[in-house]
């Protein structure tokens, strides 16, 4: 009788180094419009309910409403009071809709997801102090002041020795380095300006 081995286990396969899950803008909660339409439509059927119900009880409707059904039937579709009305539902509509289709939260700069469940987001403002903090320690910038946006981080800082041009490409080469090293899924461009500080008297 003879026996054979048993195979050996296959080595667990490892994930590829280098895959990322696709990191997408973080979605505002928005409270504030979702109470506000909410106050809005539950007064509204309440307050239409509540007469509904008065006129079924043998009562006489409100005054509101018995006025806004007869201006229905007699003011002309063209008249100004109801083009305005119309403009104005359309408006709120169109800003509803807006609010519902975009995410929102532009202060929040997503970052990049080495792990698809981890998501992480960096404030511009904390960016841009981040970036501030690497531009002033490049040698012979005074000042400096940056604004991080979506595709852009815009630094102009203060030169009070050394030339502007030195200074200028120094600056790049660190905003460029500092933009990297914040992890963000879309890295901002850098847009560099140097001047030298303004004249006294």
């Amino acid at each position: 009788m003879t026996t054979t081995p048993a195979p050996a286990p296959a080595p667990a396969r490892e994930e590829e180094p280098g895959t990322t899950a696709p990191a997408r803008r973080f979605w505002a909660v928005r409270r504030v419009p979702a109470a506000l339409l909410a106050a809005v439509v539950l007064g509204g059927a309440g307050l239409l309910l509540y007469d509904v119900a008065a006129v079924r009880a043998d009562h006489s409707a409100m005054a509101w409403r018995k006025e806004t059904a007869e201006g229905l039937a007699t003011r002309p579709l063209d008249s100004t009071w109801v083009m305005a009305g119309a403009s104005l539902a359309a408006l709120i509509g169109l800003w509803l809709l807006f609010l519902a289709l975009t995410p929102g939260l532009r202060s929040v700069l997503p970052m990049r997801r080495d792990h698809p469940d981890v998501r992480a987001g960096l404030d511009r403002k904390a960016a841009a102090l981040i970036l501030r903090d690497r531009a002033m320690e490049v040698s012979g910038v005074q000042s400096a002041k940056v604004r991080v946006r979506r595709s852009k981080a815009a630094v102009r800082a203060v030169s009070h020795f050394r030339d502007l041009d030195e200074v200028r490409a120094d600056l790049e080469r660190a905003v460029t380095t500092g933009i990297d090293e914040l992890g963000l899924a879309h890295p901002p461009a850098p847009k560099v300006r140097v001047a030298r500080p303004p004249r006294k008297g």
